[in-house]
């Protein structure tokens, strides 16, 4: 039990400081707990250790991988894709752009109606990765902030996806685990009528005092130029019929100059290009769209024979003047991505998506010097320009979130019946019919190819494999617990400190420890650790162990308090321009209020 212990502490802390990515951190978590039966069956052999010590089995260890709450996730990631490809997200956002105008208020509204309860149909990040650029576009051709958008399209993704059992990871995976308590897994609509009564309350909360502490970071502008600050960074020289540089293809400019500066954009005569630009020959007269700093760009000028263009303005419409009408996005880099932890040289971003990075946002923090060699992190937003083929590659790849709607000929709008007809059929099987949920949803995805929702080169793209390989990981780490008596001690000691309290209060608590846990490390690790020893603290108070296992499931469904708490609140981090505190300030009365809803709502509804 010592040692389960040890390895969880050990696992929490790199949960919370992420040294390394959180999926990583589990597989080692799933590894640890098997090897630690030979090495010290071998120690023991050895003379070294008084008995060998196992903690799982093989077969357990590498469950998680074959577990039927794995597997359900799988399914749901790719029915989501189907959902997506189709277009019938994008045509709901320009309806409700034209409904809600310039009113922050009905926006709001909007934002609010439209992700809960389509987080309760497909899982609940992907809603939130597929609305992000429709929110951010209502913002700006409604002269809004999207700070004040985006961290409650977060929040009501969350409190959306506790109202069926697909809605997020986390209930899915509390399904599973319930299985050994309860003798059998949730129902599709078990808890919808107290996901309901918690949404209600959300949705309120973010209409009133929500809305007025959420700040308004990010300053409501039209051209994204101005809201990156880049005035003073991007302006255009021209080459002097004696620069050095004539004849040099860019590339061999750039790398032999030792300034920070991008080149941009070329205007040479009628015709403006954009990248790749490194093979173009440079010639004398031709007109370089640049980013540096104006110390720079003094140095600049005089060692590379170049001059300013008199009286030139680098906006957003000169930087689109390529080919129109999208040359100029926002870039957020999503969890999983290949970028995390690296640069954008080490990368070679630059030449492999033939686009420019001219700003990055981290949170607060405007950074528009020296971006190449900046380590790159999970929601950090890249400000980029380039062709119209190249923003529809990078819309494309998992990697990156697009956060402006990007005019796409290849959404299949003809398959929305089918698509959404799919999902519908996946959620009625599973909660009028005996089929297993994850039978289910594996033949819903099967659908989504099938009938050409989804091409089959487009399944494996749309699963994210870090939440997967997360989920494998970590279910390991309950059985550990189970088996070497941690649930029921970490149980006594929860009944110990509770002494004379009555059942709710206990039950609050419960709440309470698995919400502060989920806002530090991940939701599906607090799920895992805290349902075996809510279970045990209900039987040890004489409680309802469905009251219990329901009350972990929804305080891990929902981690408002801090930007690593939940992949949704990551997704908005940089695109809202927000601060750490800002997930404080606007979370931490909101999950206070959920501690209370949940806790009376389960009372009222299911007993305790």
């Amino acid at each position: 039990m010592v040692v389960v212990f040890a390895i969880i502490l050990a696992a929490l802390a790199l949960f919370a400081t992420e040294p390394v990515p959180i999926d990583i951190t589990a597989l080692g978590v799933m590894v640890t707990l098997m090897l630690f039966g030979p090495v010290t069956t071998a120690l023991a052999d050895a003379g070294l250790l008084a008995a060998p010590v196992e903690l799982v089995t093989p077969e357990q260890g590498i469950s998680g991988f074959a577990s039927r709450a794995t597997i359900t996730v799988l399914a749901m990631f790719i029915l989501s894709a189907g959902v997506q490809r189709t277009g019938v997200v994008q045509i709901l956002g320009r309806k409700i752009a034209e409904l809600t105008g310039d009113s922050e208020s009905k926006q709001l509204g909007a934002v609010i109606g439209v992700v809960s309860p389509i987080s309760g149909l497909i899982n609940n990040t992907a809603a939130v990765a597929i609305l992000l650029p429709m929110v951010t576009d209502l913002a700006h051709k409604g002269r809004t902030s999207p700070s004040k958008l985006l961290l409650p399209l977060s929040y009501a993704s969350m409190f959306g996806g506790t109202l069926t059992l697909i809605g997020t990871s986390t209930n899915i995976l509390a399904s599973e685990l319930a299985i050994d308590y309860l003798g059998r897994p949730f129902g599709m609509f078990e808890f919808t009528a107290l996901g309901a009564c918690v949404a209600v309350v959300g949705t309120v909360y973010l209409l009133t005092v929500g809305r007025w502490l959420t700040p308004a970071r990010i300053k409501p502008e039209e051209d994204l130029t101005e809201e990156f600050e880049m005035g003073e960074y991007l302006t255009e020289v021209v080459v002097r019929e004696d620069s050095p540089i004539v004849g040099s293809t860019v590339q061999e400019a750039l790398q032999e100059t030792e300034f920070d500066v991008d080149l941009v954009q070329l205007i040479r005569g009628d015709e403006v290009f954009l990248e790749p630009l490194a093979p173009k020959t440079i010639q004398a007269g031709d007109v370089f769209a640049v980013r540096t700093d104006r110390d720079t760009l003094v140095d600049l000028l005089d060692a590379e024979g170049l001059d300013l263009v008199p009286e030139a303005t680098v906006d957003e419409a000169e930087l689109e003047l390529a080919e129109g009408p999208q040359n100029l996005v926002e870039v957020v880099v999503a969890p999983g991505s290949f970028l995390v932890g690296e640069s954008l040289a080490s990368t070679n971003f630059r030449q492999r998506y033939d686009a420019t990075v001219l700003a990055l946002r981290r949170g607060g923090e405007l950074v528009r010097r020296r971006l190449d060699r900046m380590e790159l992190r999970v929601g950090d937003t890249l400000l980029v320009q380039a062709t119209s083929d190249s923003i529809d590659r990078l819309n494309n790849n998992r990697n990156f979130i697009v956060a402006q709607e990007v005019e796409r000929p290849d959404f299949r709008e003809s398959k929305i019946p089918v698509a959404v007809g799919l999902i519908l059929s996946v959620v009625g099987a599973a909660a009028l019919t005996p089929i297993p949920i994850v039978v289910a949803a594996l033949a819903g995805a099967l659908g989504m190819v099938v009938t050409g929702c989804l091409k089959p080169t487009e399944v494996y793209d749309s699963v994210q494999w870090d939440v997967i390989v997360l989920l494998a990981g970590v279910i390991p780490l309950g059985l550990a617990m189970q088996t070497t008596g941690g649930a029921d001690f970490l149980a006594e000691l929860v009944v110990l400190v509770s002494g004379t309290l009555p059942v709710l209060a206990v039950l609050g608590l419960m709440y309470l420890v698995t919400a502060v846990l989920t806002n530090i490390v991940s939701n599906n690790a607090a799920v895992v650790l805290m349902i075996p020893v809510a279970a045990q603290v209900a039987t040890d108070v004489g409680a309802s162990v469905f009251a219990f296992i329901l009350a972990v499931t929804f305080a891990a469904s929902t981690a408002f308090m801090t930007p690593v708490g939940y992949q949704t609140n990551l997704f908005v981090y940089g695109p809202g321009g927000y601060r750490f505190t800002d997930y404080v300030k606007v979370g931490a009365p909101l999950q206070l209020l959920f501690a209370v809803a949940t806790t009376l709502g389960i009372a009222v509804l299911y007993g305790v």
